[in-house]
C-alpha cells in the first residue's frame, strides 16, 4: 500500500526545501536542495547572517524609517483620497494653520452667543409686552399700521401719574399731560401740553364737583388701581374727554409714573438737554427738591445750554415749576414746566434710537425693563414694528413743538375763579375751546385752508347790500380766515377779483380758485391798504346768476 501524501482541506503541503510560489509537483523527486541565503542586506554595505549576532552594527531609526517609505510607495493609492491623503500623497504635511482654526472657532462662539442674546432679550420683549402691549406677543412679528384719523394722523395721549412717590400728594392726577400726533407716512411729529390745572366740566361727580382741573378727571373715572380693565377704562374715557376738548380724535392713551422716566434715561446713558430759562433769565433755579439733601446741594441749578443728565436729574427738571423761593427762570411756572417735559423726551427719542444704544445690551435690557414696569397702554404688539421703524426714521427737525401760551399763539390764560382758586382757562373765556381747537387744527389738519389760516379780507363791490356778507359767510362756512368784511371803493367791478398779498398760502389760494372759478387773480397792490395778517383781498363785483 503507498504512502498516501497528507493534506489539510485539499491543500497538498509544500515539500521541504521548496520555495515561496514554487508550482508543487505531487510525484516525489530526489533532488538537490539549493541552499537558502540567509544574508540580511542592511542600508550598509554589510552583509550579515539571519540568525547569527553581530556587534559591529545596530539596526539604526534611518534604517526603519527607509523601510517605512518603500512600503508607502508601493502600497496602492487610495481611488477617492481625502484631503488629508492628498495632502500626504503630495508631500505636504503641513498642519492647519492656528490662525484659521482661531478664526473659525471665534465665530462659532459669536453665533451661539448671538443666540444666546437673541433668546435672552425675546424672553425680556416676552415678558415686558404681556405688561404693555395689548394683544398675542405672537403678533410682535407683524408691522400693521397705526390707526388714524380723518387726517391721516396717530394721535396719542400720555399721562404722568405719581402713585410710585411715597410722599407725593395726589398720586394719580395726571400731573402731567401731553399730546403727541404722528404722520407716519410724511414722518413729521406735532407735540404739545396740556395745562395740568385748565378748569374744564366734567359732565360727571368727581372730587371737586362738576367741574375743575383736568388732571383730576383721569382719576374720576374709576378707582380700582389692581385691574388691568379698570385701566384701560380709564384711558379710553380720559382719551375721549381730552378729544373733544382739543378739537382732535385720539387713538392711543400712554400711562406712565415717575419712575420710568428716571429708569429710562439711565438706561441710555443719560441725555443732552438744552436748558433755557424764561425771560432775562440766566438760567433756572428750584430748590424744591434740595430737601432730599438737606439743603446742601443743587439738584435743579442750570445755567443756559446744554447739559448732560441722569435719571434722577432729568426726573427733577420735568418736575420743575418754580414754586418754592429762592427760584428763577420759571417765572411761566407749569408752562416753563411742560416746555422741559418736551425737551427731555425728544432727547430720550434720539438716545434711545442711537447706534450705541441698539447696540449696548445692557441698555436695551434695562430700557426694555423699565417701559415693562412702569408703562401702560392701549398699543397692540401687532403695532410694535411700526413704532420702532417710525422712532429711528423721523428726524429730531421734523418734530415741531405747539405752545398754547406763547405771545404769538396764546389761547389759554391764567385766571382766578370766584372762590379764589387759580387756574388756567381759554383765553376766548371760561370753557370755550373753539381758538385751542383751531390753533391746533392748524398744524394737524390735512386741509390747507385750515392749516395756512389765511386771513381774507372781503370786499362788496356789486352794488347789492348785503353781497360781502354773504360770500363771507359762505367762505367761513368752508373753513376760510374771513378777518374783515366792507364796501369797495367806488368804481366798476365785474366778477370777482383776487388780490395776493402773501403769496406763501398757496393752499388757500388753490381754494379759492376751486370757489370761484372765473376769478381775476392779481398780484397788484389791492384797492385798500391790506391790515397786518390779510393775506388774501376779495372784491366781489357783478357775479353771474
Amino acid at each position: 500500500m503507498k504512502d498516501k501524501q497528507p493534506s489539510i482541506d485539499g491543500f497538498v503541503p509544500r515539500r521541504v526545501g521548496s520555495q515561496i510560489g514554487e508550482l508543487h509537483d505531487t510525484k516525489r523527486k530526489v533532488t538537490a536542495t539549493a541552499p537558502i541565503d540567509r544574508t540580511l542586506h542592511s542600508g550598509s554595505n554589510v552583509q550579515e547572517v539571519v540568525g547569527t549576532t553581530t556587534k559591529r552594527q545596530a539596526i539604526g531609526r534611518s534604517d526603519i524609517d527607509e523601510s517605512l517609505r518603500e512600503i508607502d510607495e508601493t502600497s496602492e493609492s487610495p481611488k477617492n483620497p481625502s484631503r488629508h491623503q492628498r495632502r500626504k500623497l503630495a508631500g505636504r504635511t503641513k498642519p492647519r494653520s492656528r490662525i484659521k482654526r482661531f478664526i473659525k472657532w471665534f465665530f462659532v462662539l459669536l453665533l451661539i452667543a448671538g443666540i444666546g442674546v437673541g433668546g435672552w432679550l425675546a424672553y425680556k420683549t416676552f415678558i415686558a409686552s404681556n405688561s404693555i402691549f395689548q394683544g398675542s406677543i405672537f403678533d410682535i412679528a407683524k408691522s400693521q399700521p397705526l390707526k388714524q384719523d380723518s387726517n391721516g394722523r396717530s394721535n396719542f395721549l400720555i399721562l404722568g401719574t405719581s402713585e410710585d412717590d411715597p410722599g407725593h400728594g395726589g398720586a394719580f392726577l395726571t400731573d402731567s399731560m401731553m399730546v403727541m400726533s404722528i404722520d407716519q407716512n410724511n414722518k413729521n411729529v406735532f407735540m404739545f401740553s396740556i395745562p395740568r390745572d385748565l378748569y374744564v366740566k366734567y359732565n360727571m361727580a368727581c372730587n371737586s364737583g362738576y367741574a375743575g382741573k383736568i388732571n383730576e378727571f383721569f382719576n374720576c373715572v374709576n378707582d380700582n388701581y389692581d385691574s388691568a380693565e379698570a385701566e384701560q377704562e380709564r384711558m379710553t374715557e380720559t382719551r375721549k374727554f381730552v378729544g373733544d376738548i382739543f378739537g382732535i380724535d385720539i387713538q392711543y392713551g400712554v400711562h406712565v409714573n415717575n419712575t420710568v422716566i428716571k429708569e429710562a434715561v439711565d438706561a441710555v446713558g443719560g441725555v443732552d438737554v438744552d436748558i433755557q430759562g424764561s425771560g432775562d433769565a440766566p438760567g433756572i433755579l428750584d430748590r424744591n427738591f434740595d430737601w432730599r439733601c438737606n439743603y446742601k446741594c443743587y439738584l435743579v441749578k442750570y445755567d443756559n445750554g446744554i447739559h448732560h443728565l441722569d435719571g434722577e436729574h432729568a426726573l427733577f427738571l420735568a418736575m420743575a415749576r418754580g414754586d418754592i423761593a429762592p427760584t428763577y427762570g420759571l417765572a411761566n411756572s407749569n408752562f416753563d414746566r411742560e416746555k422741559n417735559q418736551q425737551k427731555i423726551i425728544i432727547a430720550l427719542k434720539d438716545k434711545a434710537v442711537s447706534t450705541g444704544t441698539f447696540t449696548n445690551l445692557s441698555a436695551v435690557t434695562s430700557l426694555i425693563d423699565a417701559l415693562g414696569k412702569n408703562l401702560r397702554t392701549n398699543i397692540a404688539t401687532s403695532e410694535i414694528q411700526t413704532l420702532m421703524r417710525l422712532g429711528t426714521s423721523i428726524k429730531t427737525e421734523d418734530i415741531k413743538t405747539i405752545s398754547l401760551f406763547d405771545d404769538e399763539t396764546r389761547v389759554v390764560k391764567t385766571g382766578t375763579l370766584d372762590n379764589g382758586a387759580s387756574v388756567v382757562m381759554p383765553a376766548a373765556g371760561l370753557y370755550n375751546y373753539k381758538d385751542i381747537q383751531a390753533l391746533i387744527a392748524r398744524y394737524y389738519s390735512a386741509n390747507p385752508v385750515i392749516r395756512e389760516n389765511a386771513g381774507i379780507v372781503v370786499l362788496n363791490g356789486s352794488g347789492v347790500v348785503g353781497a360781502g356778507q354773504t360770500q363771507a359767510d359762505i367762505l367761513k362756512d368752508q373753513d376760510f380766515n374771513v378777518i374783515d368784511i366792507a364796501n369797495a371803493p367806488a368804481g366798476t367791478y365785474a366778477g370777482v377779483e383776487i388780490y395776493v398779498v402773501d403769496a406763501s398760502k398757496s393752499g388757500t389760494l388753490a381754494k379759492l380758485q376751486d370757489q370761484y372759478k372765473d376769478a381775476v387773480v392779481k398780484t397788484t397792490t389791492p384797492p385798500v391798504t391790506a391790515d397786518a395778517g390779510t393775506a388774501f383781498v376779495i372784491v366781489i363785483g357783478t357775479m353771474q346768476q
